[in-house]
């Protein structure tokens, strides 16, 4: 065999061997994660790096990035207000916007959701998109009904859990509880604190026409 040749072949076995050593420190650091939602093969997501992965929740690190958001939305229905606000964000990204500028869809749609905590029980809700690259590099288009954020904010780390289905009013609060209940005990129990005071957000990464294999996760921001 040509030495060139065999030369080749001896840099790739090299750098598979390296891929696979990185791989299994990974799973063995509990590095793993979840496995990319497939609708960010499809449509552009923010990335985020896996600080620690278990079967119960995994912590990212994410980025600042800019977020199209709406004003906060007072409802006692999480489906009336995620719908309101997301219908803004649909006009907005359809050119209901000052250049009237047509801007891709992405994934996740982002809720922040402030429970409520009086007799009213009216929680507030806020939706985002996540804006393309070239918008993260120049502001993207001006609107008077929506309006540009950096999420996260301050918050150094996020506690996700995933789950499937239409989110909805009847298994939104019981998946927080569960992620806050598998924080406990944990070093990163801080996010469970931190979600009962500020409260928490919902990401859903499959678009209203997916019936089967839906995307969603509960997360709570934290330092």
């Amino acid at each position: 065999m040509d030495k060139r040749v065999r030369r080749f072949y001896l840099i790739v076995v090299v750098v598979v061997m390296i891929w696979s050593l990185e791989e299994f420190n990974r799973v063995a650091e509990g590095l793993e994660g979840y496995a990319e939602p497939y609708n960010c093969g499809i449509l552009e997501c923010p990335s985020y790096e896996v600080i620690h992965s278990q079967e119960e929740f995994e912590i990212r690190r994410y980025r600042g990035a800019v977020w199209m958001s709406t004003h906060p939305i007072s409802s006692s229905s999480y489906k009336e207000a995620s719908d309101a606000g997301f219908n803004e964000l649909f006009a907005y990204i359809g050119g209901d916007n000052q250049q009237g500028t047509i801007i891709p869809m992405t994934a996740p749609v982002l809720v922040h959701i402030v429970p409520s905590t009086g007799p009213s029980r009216k929680s507030f809700y806020t939706v985002q998109f996540y804006m393309p690259e070239t918008y993260q590099k120049y502001s993207p288009p001006l609107s008077s009904q929506v309006h540009p954020e950096r999420w996260p904010k301050n918050e150094r780390y996020v506690a996700v859990r995933r789950f499937e289905g239409f989110m909805d009013d009847s298994n939104i609060a019981p998946q927080a509880a569960k992620l806050a209940a598998d924080l406990k005990g944990t070093e990163w129990e801080g996010g469970a604190a931190a979600a009962a005071t500020s409260g928490y957000v919902v990401a859903g990464y499959s678009s209203p026409f997916e019936f089967l294999g839906r995307t969603n996760e509960v997360m709570f921001m934290f330092n």
